[in-house]
């Protein structure tokens, strides 16, 4: 039996990550998988935890990710990522934005962002793939595109070729903000 594919998109409110798992939703199920995503969104409008899982395999039941079974955590902020680092199985790759979004608790002066958030969790033994997603988007025309190209970088991980990823892109992405995001993904993937 095929074994199943356990994503998690993390951010905060307003970074599109649903987006983001809808465009992955859309590649894996043309590429013929069964696929589940389940949308968790928190205080999504007021910049509060967003969560979204997406499980792909022959044959899915849940959409829902359990402690310690993610193959993947795509991360679009630090804080996110050690948020949801204990899902991850071993051997599995958390792919961050470093990217610091203060969450209300610290806008607000009733707690501080922790320092050095990415090198705990190294020094856990953590597999931390950390690179700055804002400013190839900012290049690409936006900073709104940070989420594909996280994506993008995500997908140079994958054995899905690109071009089948663009297609998924085209599907996904409303036609004024299309060619913007095909430079933020190819961006992200390393072109």
């Amino acid at each position: 039996m095929e074994k199943t594919t356990s994503i998690m998109i993390v951010g905060v409110g307003g970074q599109g990550s649903l987006l983001a798992s809808k465009l992955l939703g859309n590649l894996l199920t043309d590429e013929g998988y069964d696929v589940k995503v389940s949308e968790v969104h928190g205080m999504s409008q007021r910049g509060g935890s967003v969560v979204t899982y997406v499980r792909y395999g022959e044959k899915v039941y849940s959409p829902i990710v359990t402690e310690g079974e993610c193959d993947y955590i795509i991360s679009f902020e630090k804080l996110e990522a050690a948020r949801y680092a204990s899902c991850l199985r071993k051997g599995g790759r958390i792919i961050v934005n470093t990217q610091q979004i203060d969450p209300m608790p610290v806008i607000t002066g009733s707690a501080e962002y922790p320092e050095n958030v990415l090198e705990e969790l190294k020094n856990q033994g953590f597999q931390i793939d950390d690179f700055d997603a804002l400013a190839p988007a900012m290049e690409a025309g936006s900073a709104k595109a940070v989420n594909i190209v996280l994506m993008g970088h995500f997908a140079a991980h994958t054995s899905i070729p690109k071009e089948k990823w663009m297609a998924a892109l085209e599907k996904t992405v409303p036609a004024k903000f299309l060619e913007m995001n095909k430079k933020a993904f190819c961006l992200g993937y390393g072109e």
